[in-house]
């Protein structure tokens, strides 16, 4: 359940941002178009041709309401239906020539109207900007990338995500401190002396890093980082499994998972006979993916961490 601070909260960016690029007005980017009339024109501009029923998924409006819009623009002479060569029941749209003309004049205003938005922000925070939207972009269409399970009514995640797991680079192991540091603390209530464990974490992997033996994975979702984990060597048969973290947008869709499946997998090919890690009693969606994958628990102890009275758990896995 969403808590009601958020809801606000994107209800005044709404509110802000409708006010800023200037969707209210009923004439849109100073055409003849209401946004919805622009939106179907821009559509079948950038793809030339579609079905109604095409256009009305890509732009997720009612037919209904998408059938009244169309007959409008076809009365001004902006688009056009035929048959479609490959099925004579299926109308494929296209613009008029008098379509494409504004097509090309509400696209040369949209970038020119973005442009100027941007011109008083300094280059650099206009790539924060950028980066921001994409998250906004990415945590939002997560919820679309839902599907229902008939049997069980239960959501599935779409396997559409586009989702790379890659090795590490320079700038990664920043994200990797901040990430740890922040969620944990969002989540779990631990202070900053979590964070600094982290850094110590990733500070030695990068000054001792054994290239042969041992990986750091990032995860991605939509280009944009969700997910890492560690593999670090404790001795010559033995490998630790370190910082597996999954982002809030990302979880679900069985990254944690996969970034595990990737230790094991690097761990057997390199010749080592024993994967451990180490982890908390509370941390159950973790503790899942371990148990899933074959780990078994050899050791607990409590102990007082980050604030916290803990319970510290040693996994292992034999290779």
């Amino acid at each position: 359940m969403q808590s009601p601070d958020h809801t606000e909260a994107v209800r005044r960016f709404n509110r802000f941002y409708t006010g800023r690029i200037g969707v209210l007005p009923e004439e849109y980017l100073g055409s003849s178009y209401s946004l919805a009339e622009a939106r179907v024109v821009y559509e079948l501009g950038r793809r030339r041709q579609c079905t109604a029923t095409e256009l009305g998924k890509e732009l997720e409006l009612d037919l209904g309401y998408l059938s009244r819009v169309l007959r409008g623009l076809k009365r001004r002479g902006v688009l056009q239906g035929s048959a479609a060569p490959e099925d004579g029941r299926r109308r494929t749209l296209t613009l008029t020539p008098k379509g494409r003309k504004s097509y090309l004049a509400l696209d040369s205003r949209s970038r020119e109207e973005i442009s100027g938005l941007l011109s008083g922000i300094p280059a650099g925070e206009q790539a924060r900007l950028v980066n921001a939207m994409k998250i906004v972009e990415s945590l939002l269409s997560f919820g679309k990338d839902l599907s229902v399970d008939k049997k069980s009514e239960t959501p599935r995640k779409s396997t559409a995500s586009r989702i790379t797991i890659r090795t590490h680079r320079p700038g990664d192991m920043g994200w990797v401190v901040q990430s740890h540091g922040r969620l944990y603390f969002e989540e779990q209530g631990w202070d900053e002396r979590f964070e600094a464990l982290v850094a110590g974490i990733a500070k030695d992997f990068v000054q001792k890093l054994d290239r042969a033996r041992e990986r750091c994975w990032i995860a991605e979702l939509d280009g944009e980082p969700a997910g890492s984990v560690f593999l670090v060597k404790k001795n010559k048969t033995t490998a630790k499994l370190r910082l597996l973290l999954v982002a809030p947008g990302a979880r679900g869709l069985g990254l944690g998972k996969r970034l595990v499946g990737e230790c094991i997998a690097f761990a057997r090919a390199k010749g080592y006979r024993k994967l451990v890690l180490w982890t908390q009693s509370t941390l159950a969606a973790a503790r899942h993916i371990y148990r899933a994958a074959g780990f078994h628990v050899v050791k607990r102890q409590r102990h007082r961490e980050f604030g916290y009275d803990l319970t510290g758990e040693y996994w292992e896995l034999s290779l």
